[in-house]
């Protein structure tokens, strides 16, 4: 099974933030003073051979507390997603939301008929009305699905991953609009697509995340398995093929293929296929169901056939075919739209919530897509030329000159690494941002939520109890199979805020290099050291 297998390089993002993170061979320090018992965490005989950095701050006074191995470029994976998230925070500010509108071109006569097309213009809204709580807050899980593939399992979170698309349908129905003659389109001009991981390339359209998820529970041995997906849609079938075998058996299961490429294509489908034990135990909740998910490699493609589904169930006949490739044929001059032609607008969610989102689950792609909208209120809109203009102000703004980091995306891909001393600089700057209570509050939290919520291992001192719900930090890690069937955990990395039981502010990141693990369970291992190296700073400062 797949899902089970260590990968060669493993990247993710939810409970254990498996997000790039590289090593680093060994490295001199600016103030070698660590405390006696977050020393003792650095020599633990599991760490023989591996790097620390530690570098705390007290966030109020700017008196650096700590400068253990900061002035080294160290690999910091996933927290490079603090810099993508306050960047864009700081731009345009917490209440700021992407709203998406769809357009008429054509005219609508006395019947109803719209003698034209319409057009979806797509915004860079991450969720797409997808996952709104009734009470108006984002929905994410312990285990988000963006990573159900990598870390093996997931959880997936309860509203409709179709409520905006049917939302705008709603409104089409009732602007008067009965009939469509003409097609039905998504302009994604927005910014140019950029590639994700060698997976797919991201538009500024999204469906379910990209995602269409499977959740999967066992049956009678020998009888098929039952699997059901969603968003159901035309677009895209699931064939299941998956058995449930014997109490012992080998699970085999299989995402054939993982990323189907024939979405805007009739009767496109892939399989779940193999064997799966009666008795087998899904990583990390240790209960069914089971949740795997595809890739959607063709947003533009799966948005059109969800939206017309969503336009003909409220009664508007479309006489273009559901499902086909986008037409981008039909799409008038690049910002050429008019007010008078506007027939329905889905809300976004303000930019906080997305920020809260990104952070607590490590949302690899939403932070890619924040950094080429940060690109957007420079006047660039493509990637090479967003992480340029990110330079120009991580220099000018935040005092954070290009020789102390090297990005790739938005999100911690690629040789992702930065000095410990870039990494506060930057939540210095936003400590001082009036977004900060916004900026904090999407961090995940010590042994409360997000990405760090299962870090609660302080049963041996008591002492470090207090600390939870007291960290608000980034976690990131790069992972690599051995040939042993090990891990080496090339980095590990955890930034973010501490508020001390003495009453301080500490802007503080630590990090871990060429650390190896036989098992995941090390790896956990390595995440509550973390966790202890935290909760003693704040019992401590």
């Amino acid at each position: 099974m797949k899902s089970t297998n260590v990968m060669p390089v493993l990247y993710a993002a939810s409970v254990l933030s498996l997000v790039l993170l590289g090593g680093c061979n060994g490295a001199t320090s600016t103030n070698a003073t660590v405390p006696t018992d977050i020393q003792t965490v650095f020599n633990k005989p599991a760490y023989t051979g591996a790097t620390w950095g530690l570098r705390v701050v007290n966030a109020k006074t700017g008196k650096v507390l700590i400068d253990y191995n900061a002035d080294k470029m160290l690999y910091i994976g996933s927290v490079r997603k603090t810099f993508t998230v306050g960047e864009l925070l700081n731009e345009v500010g917490p209440k700021h939301h992407y709203d998406t509108p769809v357009y008429r071109q054509g005219s609508v006569d006395s019947s109803g008929v719209l003698h034209g097309d319409l057009i979806i213009q797509a915004s860079g809204d991450l969720t797409m009305g997808g996952r709104t709580n009734p009470d108006g807050s984002v929905a994410y899980t312990e285990y988000d699905h963006n990573e159900a593939d990598s870390l093996g399992n997931a959880i997936l979170t309860k509203p409709d991953p179709l409520a905006g698309y049917k939302a705008l349908a709603a409104q089409v129905a009732a602007s008067g609009i009965k009939e469509v003659t003409g097609d039905i389109a998504i302009d994604n001009r927005l910014f140019q697509p950029f590639n994700f991981r060698d997976e797919f390339d991201v538009v500024p359209i999204f469906v379910n995340d990209d995602m269409v998820d499977a959740t999967i529970n066992p049956a009678t041995v020998g009888q098929p398995a039952s699997v059901m997906w969603q968003p159901h849609s035309a677009a895209f079938t699931v064939n299941n093929n998956l058995t449930t075998g014997a109490a012992g058996s080998t699970d085999t299961l299989q995402l054939v293929p993982e990323i189907p490429q024939c979405l805007g294509s009739p009767g496109c489908s892939a399989s779940i296929s193999g064997n799966l034990p009666v008795d087998y135990v899904p990583p990390l909740t240790n209960t069914f169901p089971l949740v795997q998910a595809f890739r959607i490699a063709n947003p533009a493609n799966y948005a059109r056939t969800v939206f017309i589904e969503a336009l003909e169930a409220d009664g508007v006949k479309i006489d273009a075919p559901a499902v086909a490739a986008n037409p981008t044929q039909i799409l008038p001059a690049k910002d050429s739209y008019t007010s008078t032609d506007q027939v329905a607008k889905l809300t976004g969610l303000d930019y906080a919530k997305d920020a809260t989102l990104i952070l607590k689950v490590s949302y690899n792609i939403g932070a890619d897509t924040s950094l080429v909208l940060y690109g957007l209120t420079q006047g660039v809109d493509s990637m090479p030329a967003s992480l340029q203009a990110e330079q120009t102000n991580l220099a000018q703004n935040y005092g954070i000159p290009s020789d102390e980091y090297a990005f790739y995306d938005g999100s911690g891909g690629g040789e992702t690494k930065a000095e410990l001393r870039a990494v506060t600089k930057l939540l210095m700057d936003m400590h001082a941002s009036p977004y900060f209570s916004t900026y904090q509050n999407a961090l995940p939290i010590l042994a409360v939520n997000g990405s760090i919520e299962f870090v609660t291992d302080f049963e041996s001192d008591p002492t470090l109890a207090g600390a939870a719900g007291q960290v608000y930090a980034k976690p990131g890690t790069w992972i690599k199979a051995t040939a042993n069937g090990g891990l080496d955990v090339q980095g590990q990395a955890l930034g973010g805020y501490i508020h001390t039981k003495s009453g301080k502010t500490l802007a503080y990141v630590v990090d871990i290099n060429n650390a190896q693990t036989s098992s995941l369970n090390g790896l956990i291992q390595i995440f509550q050291d973390e966790g202890t190296i935290s909760a003693m700073l704040w019992r401590d400062y």
